[in-house]
């Protein structure tokens, strides 16, 4: 239950790089039919992401993941996000492009 570290490192040389403030999101998301392990049934995520904010350009841009998933796949613009997780994590701030990489 871990993101590449070829992902962590591209999104940390990005905002190492900004000429602002960088957010960053990273968590779970749970789809109808996950798995659950132990006694007490602790659901398993079915996939992973990192959503990436730069306030300097209004930027916003993440990447979705299969859980285990060692490939790192093209990020997608934020509302492609918000519509594939229902998750509006950036609220009304105001969102003006996105990037095709780190």
């Amino acid at each position: 239950m871990q993101l590449s570290q070829a992902l962590k490192s591209d999104v940390r040389k990005f905002a190492q790089r900004a000429n602002g403030d960088v957010y960053v999101f990273t968590g779970p998301l749970f789809d109808s039919g996950h798995a659950t392990v132990g006694d007490n049934k602790v659901w398993v995520p079915t996939r992973l992401f990192k959503l990436v904010y730069d306030a300097s350009s209004k930027r916003a841009w993440a990447y979705v993941l299969p859980n285990a998933e060692t490939r790192i796949e093209r990020p997608m613009d934020y509302d492609a996000f918000v519509k594939s997780t229902g998750l509006n994590l950036l609220g009304n701030l105001p969102v003006s492009g996105s990037v095709g990489r780190t």
